[in-house]
């Protein structure tokens, strides 16, 4: 299921982006994207091994997106990719502010260096929370870089203040 978005260059030149939402059949392309997603937010070189992370990589995406776990988007301006993003779904116990328990976590945004600032995110970004939504999904959280911290406010997010979480060992 494809989706097309036209940018406009300040020259005026018109470019058609394609938002894919990911298959099964796209998961080489996952489990690379995922790989570059880290080796950026974590500035990670080339050479630091990641071969752990995309074997599970790998293993997470062939159990979830059959199963509808998880939907991903794969951005791309022609043939080249530009972006990706994807959010995953899970459960916990019903509460009075969620009184279905379904919760979402946004993940694996990206957008290649010489793409930024021209609204792909943002759209990936939407095109996640419409799934979510349209899921049932109240509650949606994520994960933000300094770099991305600005277009998730500028979408709706808010910082969390009552959330903690228990360091590693």
């Amino acid at each position: 299921m494809a989706q097309a978005s036209v940018r406009v260059e300040d020259d005026g030149k018109k470019i058609m982006m394609k938002y894919i939402r990911a298959t099964i059949e796209d998961i080489d392309e996952l489990v690379r994207t995922r790989i570059i997603v880290l080796r950026a937010a974590n500035n990670l070189s080339e050479d630091t091994d990641m071969s752990v992370v995309e074997k599970e990589s790998r293993e997470y995406y062939q159990g979830v997106l059959e199963s509808g776990g998880h939907i991903a988007y794969l951005v791309y301006d022609g043939d080249t990719f530009v972006g990706a993003g994807g959010v995953s779904f899970y459960q916990v116990m019903p509460t009075y502010h969620n009184p279905t328990g379904k919760k979402a976590y946004v993940m694996n945004m990206y957008t290649a260096p010489e793409y930024r600032r021209q609204g792909i995110a943002f759209h990936t970004l939407d095109l996640l929370v419409k799934a979510a939504r349209k899921q049932g999904v109240s509650q949606i959280a994520l994960e933000a870089t300094d770099m991305g911290r600005p277009l998730y406010k500028k979408y709706g997010f808010v910082q969390m203040e009552d959330e903690m979480e228990l360091a590693q060992p």
